[in-house]
């Protein structure tokens, strides 16, 4: 009989989540992480009052009810709804695409006047088989939008012209023809009062974790301890890169605080001009709705407020993997290493590393319920 039924590496959302389900049916479980904390990217602290992102901003949105009552046994929601705005040089336009962002650009007012407008462009560009995601984007949206609010931000997201990035990674652009600035087209919305961290120490309370311990430099001892392993790291690295690497985009990140109630007037301002290096500010504060300019705006933070500029990066060995490369090559490449893990009998992968593929919170939650039920 070994320690523990399930060692799950990795402390973020997907390992938390099958931990707790394990735990209810009576397993027993230990989880690791590599960082001195739990919460994966979703990890928030809080400084001064205010509950700081640390790793990006993350708001929860689903329209899976059953995701959406599951996350709720472990915290309160907010009502927070995401708006952000898009700077190009000084000009600010609503996200995503709506009429506000039409008539800024254009002074339409009506549904028409704005895909007349579209449509014109379109047929100016005269793109009938799009080789690039430029042409791509313009033959969705028009020149306008593409180059004031597509181009700049997409070229410093995966660090290479629009003309030499591959169409497919814009498959469609969200174009709405109402006065509506909601983000998100899902039906809850929200971000856990109190922080992510909180709501994922309830999901592991009653479940042992270690912190600080890295899988590949304690593999042997770590793998005697237990029967069955999930594993939500990178899938290459668990086979040793023996096909090779598979393609990452990272980020890094610059938080500063500053001695004012209100730097932005917005959580989220994204910056979509090439020559500014950061694709996006994040000001925490406003994640917390009702306290930004209410109980917090009394306390503590009444002239103080935190703010991540957020910088894409290239990916290499050592630094964190954010976003998956899902061209042509990198899903290959992908199948070869799924086909080994596939042959696994004790060995789950699960998550963006594990499976390769980005995922939203909603459908990591569905995706680890969903192991849940198949293996326990």
């Amino acid at each position: 009989m070994k320690q523990y039924d399930y060692l799950i590496v990795g402390a973020g959302l997907f390992g938390a989540v099958f931990a707790h389900e394990a735990l209810t049916k009576g397993k027993k479980c230990l989880v690791i992480d590599k960082r001195d904390h739990i919460a994966g990217n979703i990890y928030t602290k809080q400084e001064r009052g205010i509950q700081v992102h640390q790793y990006g901003a993350h708001i929860f949105h689903t329209s899976i009810k059953e995701v959406w009552e599951y996350v709720n046994r472990f915290a309160e929601f907010n009502r927070y709804t995401n708006c952000p705005v898009a700077r190009y040089k000084d000009e600010l336009y609503n996200l995503p695409f709506n009429m506000n962002t039409f008539n800024k650009l254009w002074g339409v007012v009506t549904p028409k006047e704005a895909l007349d407008k579209i449509e014109e462009e379109k047929s100016e560009a005269g793109i009938t088989t799009p080789r690039n995601l430029e042409e791509q984007a313009i033959s969705l949206v028009g020149r306008s939008i593409y180059e004031k609010l597509v181009k700049g931000y997409t070229e410093k997201q995966w660090g290479k012209p629009a003309t030499e990035l591959p169409s497919f990674i814009i498959k469609r652009l969200p174009v709405r023809f109402v006065y509506d600035n909601n983000y998100f087209n899902d039906l809850y919305q929200g971000i856990p009062i109190g922080g992510y961290t909180a709501m994922v120490e309830k999901m592991l309370t009653g479940i042992d974790v270690r912190l600080n311990c890295d899988y590949f430099e304690h593999k042997d001892e770590l793998d005697a301890l237990a029967d069955k392993i999930v594993f939500t790291g990178p899938i290459d690295r668990f086979y040793n890169y023996c096909f090779g690497e598979l393609e990452y985009r990272s980020l890094r990140f610059e938080t500063e605080t500053y001695n004012c109630a209100n730097y932005q007037g917005n959580a989220v301002v994204n910056y979509t001009e090439y020559e500014i290096p950061y694709t996006r500010i994040i000001e925490h504060k406003h994640f917390e709705f009702g306290e930004s300019l209410g109980a917090v705006a009394q306390g503590e933070a009444a002239e103080y407020t935190v703010v991540t500029r957020e910088y894409p990066d290239e990916w290499e060995q050592g630094k964190e993997a954010y976003y998956t490369v899902n061209d042509d090559r990198n899903t290959a490449l992908y199948a070869k290493y799924k086909e080994l893990a596939d042959s696994e009998e004790n060995v789950f992968f699960g998550g963006r590393l594990g499976q390769y593929r980005y995922y939203d919170m909603d459908k990591v939650i569905l995706a680890a319920l969903q192991m849940a039920e198949k293996i326990l």
